[in-house]
């Protein structure tokens, strides 16, 4: 039976719910609170040719996304071309020591055992784990909704709790097999996308290895915001109403569901509601009392990924000497962690991430000139302000300008800052978290918050402070499963 629904929020989530939904025959109406849709993952361009991607930059698990597209009968090349990323990334560490991390893991296998002996034999016996992680993990724990403990009770699943190490550090698992601290740092790397630090974070998330090394890095000609247009594609096809400056406000409930939902645009029927939007801000400030679905203290306990502090800068230059992606890791990394963790405050000398899309693409900024994205991880919640980040990006671009050996600063003709307050005025960001919630022990499958309402049958959440977690993957199935999930409890 055809139900008017409702989502919430236009990120990777959002579009993903909207697309399921409409496909099972649904009439979906999406409200975005800003002009432009896509969420975190929005795109802008300057009045001098600049295209600038604002949030995500690293397309990981081709897979997914493949296995959304072919859930409507599309192909990922119907939309967007894809190149691999060879080298996939670099890493400039202390001392002036670099890595570049080719694609392919017999290239990488080579890096390795260029840096210590015999690390290429443990990469090996470290992927064949990571690798099973992956496949098992995604398909028992990553795609399902995650509503209690008794979803995880079933034998084969309890049994592979244990291969997946799941009470087990990423941190013990990578550190028992190599000695260089190069290596470790590498192989550490891609579990910060995941929001914790490597000691805190389960050696079930060595499935991100697997993701980097044998799925590889991509890039998406034209940025990551193409994969927001294809999705915008397909969910038009299907059908899907979308609504842009529509600010929600409230909704109304009826017999423990809601039945529709107010916003700046006006009212919305609704049979059934995903809020794909950050999940903090519709429990304690659009469901009304005696229906948030957790108090204030549960929320302030919850330990959050990090926020950003975003450069989008555009130089009249080439600028040589950096990849696609470079990671500056010329800081003591420790120190930092301690500063976005354990005692949030402004690091004292961050490491920082830089990727120039125009080394790859040509469509993201003029002949000649280049396409610069920076991005300083800090802790949630700090305060911030313009004379805090100048005096970050004097920070980071002297000692940017130092490793590629020429000015860059004289040659910005174009600047933008993006932080905390920032995610908090475009996104209702708790916190202005900018990935969502920490993938940690206490902090994994049901231990997130509950996907479904406790109370309104028909209304569930979607999106990186829910399952699976954050980033662009994560998201994308967050909005499938909730889909999943509605549609089982709509009548």
């Amino acid at each position: 039976m055809n139900r008017k629904l409702i989502v919430i929020g236009s990120g990777f989530a959002g579009l993903s719910a909207a697309c399921y939904l409409a496909k099972a025959g649904h009439s979906v109406t999406l409200l975005e609170k800003n002009s432009t849709f896509g969420g975190r993952a929005r795109q802008f361009t300057t009045d001098d040719g600049f295209v600038f991607d604002m949030g995500p930059s690293w397309y990981w698990m081709p897979d997914v996304f493949d296995q959304f597209f072919e859930s409507f009968g599309k192909k990922t090349s119907d939309y967007y071309e894809l190149q691999r990323l060879d080298p996939s990334y670099r890493v400039i560490f202390q001392g002036g020591n670099t890595v570049n991390v080719p694609a392919g893991r017999e290239a990488i296998k080579e890096t390795f055992e260029q840096i210590e002996q015999g690390s290429g034999a443990k990469l090996d016996i470290f992927l064949k784990s990571a690798k099973y992680k992956y496949d098992v993990g995604m398909k028992e724990f990553v795609h399902k909704p995650s509503h209690s403990i008794f979803e995880f009770a079933d034998l084969r699943v309890l049994k592979s709790m244990f291969r997946l190490r799941m009470f087990s550090s990423i941190s013990n698992e990578i550190y028992k097999l190599f000695n260089s601290q190069l290596i470790r740092q590498i192989l550490e790397f891609p579990v910060l996308f995941l929001g914790a630090k490597p000691q805190n974070t389960p050696a079930l998330y060595s499935l991100m290895n697997y993701a980097d090394i044998d799925l590889g890095t991509w890039y998406p000609k034209g940025g990551m915001y193409k994969i927001v247009e294809g999705f915008i594609s397909v969910a038009q096809e299907l059908g899907v109403q979308f609504i842009n400056d529509c600010n929600v406000q409230s909704i109304n409930i009826k017999d423990d569901k809601v039945t529709s939902v107010i916003s700046s645009k006006g009212v919305f029927e609704a049979q059934g509601v995903i809020a794909a939007c950050d999940y903090n801000h519709f429990d304690q400030h659009i469901l009304p009392d005696g229906f948030k679905q957790y108090g204030e203290n549960y929320w302030d306990k919850r330990v959050l990924a990090p926020s950003s502090l975003l450069f989008y800068i555009g130089v009249s230059k080439r600028i040589p000497n950096l990849l696609h992606h470079n990671l500056f890791f010329d800081a003591p990394f420790a120190e930092h962690a301690v500063e976005i963790y354990d005692t949030p405050s402004w690091p004292k000398e961050p490491l920082f991430y830089v990727s120039v899309p125009s080394v790859t693409d040509s469509t993201v900024a003029p002949e000649g000139q280049e396409n610069l994205f920076v991005l300083i991880p800090i802790a949630p919640g700090l305060e911030d302000s313009e004379e805090i980040r100048e005096r970050y990006f004097d920070n980071v671009m002297g000692r940017l300008e130092s490793y590629v050996g020429e000015d860059i600063r004289s040659n910005i003709i174009y600047k933008r800052s993006y932080a905390g307050s920032d995610f908090v005025k475009d996104y209702n960001a708790f916190k202005g978290n900018a990935y969502g919630l920490a993938n940690t022990l206490l902090q994994t499958a049901f231990l997130k918050p509950r996907m479904r309402h406790k109370k309104l049958k028909n209304l569930f959440f979607a999106g990186q402070l829910t399952v699976p977690g954050p980033g662009v993957p994560p998201s994308i199935i967050s909005g499938k499963v909730a889909a999943a999930e509605l549609c089982k409890n709509l009548n």
